[in-house]
């Protein structure tokens, strides 16, 4: 039997615990993703979707719960060994990158991920030719631009060539965070052109977080919607292909008015016995 690209078990984490400000951010998450999966999260801010990331990339450390990738417990794996099987993108074009180092410098450190780095060695004439044909392979003309540094590149660019990264050693899973959000439009709808080739083309397992319902009805084979630290809603098969933003929508209400519910039953129960 095939094991689950992904594999969590009640993980849970609270912030400023024993504080005024203490805020369940994740409670009690159980979820699975199969090999191949394209997982859209959806959630408020503060429904615990970037604290989800954080806790499976490992930059956060979850006060309980499991997490296995292939097979793999990962649980307590510092980030920068979790990066040998999970590849990541984030929402500011300049966090996965070095500025001051030439496109293909990034790349070469990039291929070398969760092994031991030896720019000279990643930099020899044959993986050169080899990371100049993935840079083509983004049809951006970027291939001429190799010795120029990553921080002369525009936004678009340069998170078009972070998402290359993160593919280059075929991760077990691939967390995109709001990847497009930093973006002008046209930007960003190159990047989601390109990140639906490239997800299919390697049937690479994915998370994607975004404030976009256009996106998730359009991309990948399930929606979750997050809501106070759980999964409130897991749209797959038929439901999330006859998704449409109205339905998302209609969610989201379903949840604020049972949030109104629970607000109005507290403030009954305090002017009752109080």
């Amino acid at each position: 039997m095939t094991e689950p690209a992904l594999d969590i078990q009640q993980l849970a984490h609270t912030f400023n615990r024993g504080t005024p400000y203490e805020t369940t951010a994740l409670g009690g998450v159980d979820l699975t993703l199969e090999p191949g999966d394209f997982v859209v999260v959806l959630g408020s801010n503060g429904s615990g979707k970037s604290t989800l990331l954080n806790a499976i990339a490992g930059s956060l450390m979850a006060e309980s719960g499991r997490i296995r990738v292939d097979g793999t417990d990962v649980s307590r794996w510092p980030a920068h060994r979790r990066a040998r099987l999970i590849g990541r993108v984030f929402q500011d074009p300049f966090a996965g990158t070095a500025g001051d180092m030439t496109v293909l410098e990034n790349l070469a450190i990039a291929s070398t991920r969760g092994l031991r780095r030896a720019l000279g060695r990643a930099l020899a004439r044959a993986r050169r030719e080899e990371l100049t044909e993935a840079v083509r392979r983004l049809g951006l003309g970027l291939e001429s631009r190799l010795d120029t540094p990553m921080g002369l590149l525009s936004g678009g660019q340069r998170q078009a060539l972070t998402l290359l990264m993160a593919m280059l050693v075929r991760p077990g899973l691939l967390l995109l965070d709001e990847h497009t959000a930093a973006l002008d439009p046209r930007s960003a709808e190159l990047l989601l052109r390109l990140t639906q080739t490239f997800v299919s083309a390697e049937r690479l397992t994915t998370m994607m977080v975004t404030h976009s319902m256009p996106q998730a009805v359009r991309l990948g084979n399930r929606i979750l919607i997050m809501h106070r630290g759980v999964v409130a809603f897991d749209l797959s098969g038929p439901q999330k292909r006859r998704a449409r933003v109205e339905d998302l929508l209609a969610r989201f209400e379903e949840l604020r008015r049972s949030d109104m519910l629970d607000d109005q039953a507290a403030d009954l129960l305090r002017r009752t016995y109080v």
